[in-house]
């Protein structure tokens, strides 16, 4: 990272180290996001045990996939619903007047 007042952290997901450099705004919600991936992991080992670290990280990351893909196409409905009302408006106004 180019910027002034980059920061170097150390996060460490399922056990092995990632170093990266981030804005010093953005720390606090990597760490929780890091927490939160490490808790899902275990969650994962506990449910389905005997599994490799690959398998956790694999299914841990469907998960966020899949809660990605479905915040997303909510928020597009929302944005189709929103449109649809402001044509029903616009219909409703052109016709009693």
């Amino acid at each position: 990272m180019d910027d002034k007042g980059a920061l170097n952290i150390t996060v460490i997901i399922a056990g092995r180290p990632f170093p990266l450099t981030i804005k010093p705004n953005e720390e606090a919600a990597i760490r929780q996001i890091v927490k939160d991936i490490n808790g899902k992991i275990n969650q994962l080992q506990r449910t389905y045990a005997h599994k490799d670290k690959m398998d956790y990280l694999c299914m841990t990351i469907l998960t966020y996939a899949v809660d990605l893909h479905k915040e997303h196409q909510n928020k597009v409905d929302s944005d189709i619903s929103k449109k649809l009302d402001v044509l029903n408006a616009l219909l409703d106004n052109s016709i009693y007047q």
